[in-house]
């Protein structure tokens, strides 16, 4: 009843209403290998039944999410940016519970435009959440930052499933409208991707970032088959090479910045096996000390120094690229990884380096894990 009371405070008590009522349905849960099927005939018929099911589903996995942001541990609540997200998950519930209903292909086609727009509504939730993070560190004793936070790191880890859900949903859809499509491109899906040739791309980008950051920039020596192919989301792929890449290129830049020692390679492997494509990123960075690798999972840490700045304009937080800082790179890689029942493990060696194992199911039969 606390949640309700206080969520009276948007808007109309019947939106607050229906957003309880959706909140307490079931979610429904997709696989890759459905996605990919059912995309691979984006026929009018097919359309509207992907925009009835979303019409059903994205109301039910946005109403909880609201909900949630409203009974948050510790006061991170009432933070002003987690207030700001809070009010984007209203507005996206209430534009898509705007379609009555979605009967035919002009309902279909206003229904994706509404959905459209609430993507994009939705871009910069993850450094504005940062920023709530930050907005509450700034207020507590340091002493309680990591076990004491379990509920947040919880709750963090269900917001962001969630968000990877509800925007893979929406530009699966969405993209099913390109009328032409890439050869064995399926929306968001690329039914023969080359995990070396992502690989290059994302530590080329990454590269290209630690040359703009400290001038120079260790190189990348990547080993696979690059006629190997999968079916998967090359953006998810890139974007969790790219972020280990990153974390692998800083901590070896750091670490021989001011040697004579020629910097040595981050190592990139990519095996392909039966059940996982296994892709192991190896820096020779120095390591993480055993007591700081319980907190690399946490959102809460990071060693970097933070580069959102409170008073910046809080709409383009995540536009400028950085090296590190807001302590989310590792977390949400997992996430995106065990999204279509993957994994993420970090080992490392103090004093010598770290060793990502980036595993992906090549099965793309397991169930969306939803929050």
């Amino acid at each position: 009843m606390a949640a309700k009371k206080r969520l009276m405070g948007f808007g109309s008590k019947s939106l607050m209403d229906e957003v309880q009522r959706w909140g307490g349905m079931k979610q429904t849960g997709v696989s890759l290998k459905y996605m990919m099927e059912f995309g691979s005939r984006p026929t009018d018929r097919n359309l509207l039944i992907s925009a009835q099911f979303l019409h059903k589903e994205l109301p039910i996995r946005i109403a909880r999410r609201a909900i949630e942001l409203e009974s948050l541990p510790h006061g991170l609540s009432s933070m002003p940016a987690v207030l700001k997200v809070r009010d984007w998950y209203l507005d996206s519930f209430r534009d898509v519970r705007s379609i009555s209903d979605v009967k035919d292909m002009n309902d279909e086609k206003e229904f994706t435009q509404v959905i459209k727009a609430v993507k994009v509504r939705h871009n910069n939730v993850v450094p504005m959440m940062a920023l709530g993070v930050q907005q509450l560190k700034k207020g507590m004793d340091p002493k309680i930052m990591y076990e004491d936070l379990d509920e947040i790191h919880q709750f963090l880890d269900r917001f962001y499933m969630s968000r990877i859900g509800i925007r893979m949903l929406i530009g699966q859809h969405v993209e099913l409208h390109n009328p032409n499509p890439p050869p064995h491109v399926v929306g968001y899906i690329h039914t023969k991707m080359s995990p070396v040739a992502v690989a290059r791309s994302a530590s080329e980008d990454a590269r290209a970032i630690c040359l703009r950051e400290y001038g120079s920039a260790p190189d990348i020596n990547i080993y696979g088959d690059p006629n190997f192919t999968f079916p998967y989301v090359p953006n998810h792929l890139h974007m969790m090479v790219f972020e280990l890449v990153k974390n692998s290129l800083r901590a070896v830049q750091e670490r021989f910045l001011h040697s004579d020692e020629l910097a040595p390679p981050i190592r990139i492997i990519v095996a392909d096996g039966i059940e996982d494509v296994t892709i192991k990123i190896s820096d020779e960075g120095g390591g993480i000390p055993r007591s700081g690798l319980p907190k690399i999972f946490t959102y809460l840490y990071s060693t970097a120094k933070n580069p959102l700045d409170e008073n910046a304009d809080q709409g383009v937080a995540d536009t400028v690229m950085t090296m590190a800082g807001y302590g989310y790179g590792l977390p949400i890689c997992r996430l995106y990884a065990r999204y279509f029942g993957g994994d993420l493990q970090i080992i490392s060696i103090e004093g010598y380096g770290t060793d990502a194992y980036l595993h992906l199911s090549r099965l793309g039969d397991s169930q969306e894990p939803l929050p």
